[in-house]
């Protein structure tokens, strides 16, 4: 007579396990499963990315520098010269980047020579604020990419402040900086309002409301709302001394108590959602709304939340160009795309605060590099775009980041050897 053989204890926790995941998985969708795994994936995956956006970079000047192309005509004949030129082209360029970002070794002096890392701190300062309001909507499962228009609102805020009234040195910043935040919180509050009540897709609402923060602040720029007097161009008047952000480095400069600002406010967004119950909120519904609405977390508060803080963030990064980049005044350019890079620089930080802080400084460092790039060794600025646009390419494709590099798959083990006990 066969004996059913006893089923092995160590199989049961295992598909117990995987029937809740899968139940955990239904109740998401698709659209948070694919946000969590974006951007939570491992660092390993950011810095293997931003290699792969290097190497390919340097293809891209390779091929498109005549000096090589001019090699590669008779490269059969004499290889080594097609060799040099490409090591002279991609070298020069990249090396012209760090000088351009970090320290310029031909400049004389110390003082001289660290310039372009205050101007990389510089460019960095705006893309850290708004990318840790972008990070956060992403931990709560949202997609904010309204930062255009957060920021504008915020900078036309924080700026008619900064031209239009007249207050004690620290109290005329820290009130025009609060300004821009609260009308950049509220901007991206309104997203989420219509998120919470409505239903509307945030990434609809958000786009929506750039194009109609966009036009008014235009509009505006033609009124004595916003227009310097007595001129017709669309610009604001020069902000009063009292309320831009003093410099940090004196004078040659351009390194701005701004800085300091996204340095506090990254400090502030780790403790928010790592040491607060309102982190942990955000933190659940980012992980399964439906599993968090059920554990009592009013999910649609959370979303006007998240928004309104997100936005804040971005608002910060606003108030950084105008009253700290931009002191002479600003026309309606003043975001420079900084809204939608904050984007980029949230997923390379993989929505971690001090994840977004270093990848800020490392945008800020292709922004500063990259015209010292095109000056010095004539390689197109678009260069640098086209890196930052593979770093997002490939952080958007973790499997083919593990595939090139033969990396195994999160969560996959390799098969456990059995070695037999003599007694």
């Amino acid at each position: 007579m066969r004996r059913d053989r006893p089923a092995d204890p160590r199989a049961r926790p295992g598909r117990a396990q995987g029937d809740g995941r899968a139940r955990e998985g239904a109740g998401e969708s698709r659209w948070h499963l694919f946000l969590r795994e974006l951007t939570t994936g491992s660092v390993l995956i950011s810095v293997l990315a931003v290699l792969l956006s290097i190497i390919a970079g340097g293809i891209l000047i390779a091929v498109t520098d005549e000096r090589v192309q001019a090699a590669a005509g008779y490269f059969f004949s004499r290889p080594l010269d097609t060799l040099n030129a490409i090591g002279q082209s991609v070298g020069g360029a990249y090396s012209a980047l760090f000088q351009g970002a970090i320290y310029n070794f031909r400049r004389p002096g110390f003082a001289a020579g660290i310039r372009p890392l205050t101007e990389t701190l510089t460019f960095a300062t705006p893309l850290i604020a708004a990318g840790l309001g972008v990070a956060l909507a992403f931990r709560v499962g949202l997609f904010n990419i309204g930062g255009r228009g957060q920021m504008l609102l915020a900078a036309a805020a924080a700026g008619w402040v900064g031209f239009s009234l007249d207050l004690p040195p620290v109290v005329h910043l820290l009130f025009a900086v609060l300004v821009g935040i609260v009308f950049g919180g509220l901007w991206g509050g309104l997203a989420g309002l219509l998120k919470a009540r409505t239903g509307a897709h945030e990434v609809i609402t958000t786009i929506m409301l750039n194009y109609i923060a966009y036009y008014l602040v235009s509009f505006l720029l033609r009124t004595p709302v916003l227009q310097a007097p007595g001129s017709n161009n669309p610009k604001t008047p020069a902000m009063k001394p009292n309320a831009t952000y003093p410099d940090l480095f004196g004078p040659g400069y351009n390194l701005h108590a701004g800085f300091l600002f996204a340095i506090v406010a990254t400090i502030i967004v780790w403790y928010l959602l790592n040491r607060s119950n309102l982190g942990f909120q955000f933190r659940a519904v980012g992980e399964n709304p439906n599993a968090a609405r059920v554990a009592g977390i009013n999910v649609k508060s959370v979303y006007v939340w998240a928004m309104v803080i997100s936005g804040g963030l971005v608002g910060l990064a606003g108030t950084a160009q105008a009253l700290g980049t931009i002191k002479t005044g600003f026309g309606s350019g003043i975001d420079a795309g900084i809204g939608f890079d904050a984007i980029t620089v949230a997923l390379l930080g993989r929505s971690r605060p001090w994840g977004v802080f270093a990848a800020g400084l490392l945008f800020g460092a292709f922004k500063a590099g990259g015209f010292s790039m095109q000056a010095a060794e004539g390689v197109p600025v678009d260069i640098v775009l086209v890196v930052q646009s593979l770093i997002v390419l490939f952080i958007a494709a973790p499997p083919l980041v593990r595939t090139i590099f033969r990396l195994p798959t999160p969560g996959s083990r390799a098969p456990r050897r059995r070695e037999a006990v003599a007694k």
